[in-house]
């Protein structure tokens, strides 16, 4: 195991520890919505780690919602319930990197919904967005660049003028970790980076015409050769 890899695993580990600790403190003390944890000093100090490791614990628990932060005053409990909060924890600590296919798998449900909401809702200037992204995307294909921020500007672009803002939200959280995975396993070649040019466009029209049903199988064909290499890839890996 590389030792970058061994590192951060280690820290997610002792993130994890942390996140158990936080948990029994607000069963221990009886915590109710809306009661302040202790501050990020203090529970370095009681769990004996630096702090920056109790304040990325207490923004996942943030990024779920089960606490919330409020400036000069600090961390408090959500508005959740204790048996709900326990058992959203012990899902949480479950949780792991999701895997390349595991977020095609998910960005291909997300944008069969996100294409058809945008092809009934769209304004004209969300139109204008997506076509502007699309000629991004154009052209750095044809100038033999990597266009894959591009490409997923396109998509997101797309899952803005859907209308639906927790849609857009999801597709915010998956977007880093696709780019990542993107260029760690090559994925846009020449070929299929260039028949993307057409099929953006397929979707764009699509979009443009309000066609609901024509946009979800025009999504559909595009990431048909993603998909395929995800399972190819995951086949290599077995």
């Amino acid at each position: 195991m590389r030792v970058d890899k061994f590192i951060i695993n280690e820290k997610a580990s002792i993130q994890k520890l942390i996140i158990a600790d936080i948990k029994q403190l607000i069963n221990n003390k009886n915590l109710e919505p809306g009661d302040k944890l202790p501050s990020e000093r203090v529970l370095a100090d009681k769990f004996r780690v630096p702090r920056n490791i109790v304040r990325e614990a207490i923004q996942k628990l943030e990024f779920y919602g089960l606490v919330y932060s409020v400036p000069q005053s600090g961390t408090f409990v959500a508005n959740i319930g204790v048996t709900a909060m326990n058992g959203m924890i012990d899902d949480i600590m479950d949780l792991e990197t999701p895997d390349f296919k595991s977020l095609v798998e998910t960005r291909i449900l997300l944008e069969l919904k996100t294409v058809c909401l945008a092809a009934k809702n769209r304004s004209q200037e969300e139109l204008k967005n997506i076509k502007a992204a699309m000629e991004a995307y154009q052209e750095k294909v044809l100038n033999g660049e990597s266009a894959v921020q591009e490409d997923l500007l396109f998509h997101l672009a797309i899952a803005r003028a859907s209308g639906n803002t927790t849609l857009r939200t999801l597709m915010l959280i998956i977007t880093p970790g696709i780019i990542t995975n993107f260029e760690k396993h090559h994925v846009c070649g020449k070929d299929l980076a260039i028949k993307g040019i057409s099929q953006h466009e397929a979707i764009y029209k699509t979009i443009k015409e309000k066609d609901e049903v024509a946009a979800k199988a025009m999504m559909k064909t595009h990431f048909s050769e993603l998909y395929k290499y995800c399972n190819q890839n995951e086949n290599n890996q077995n």
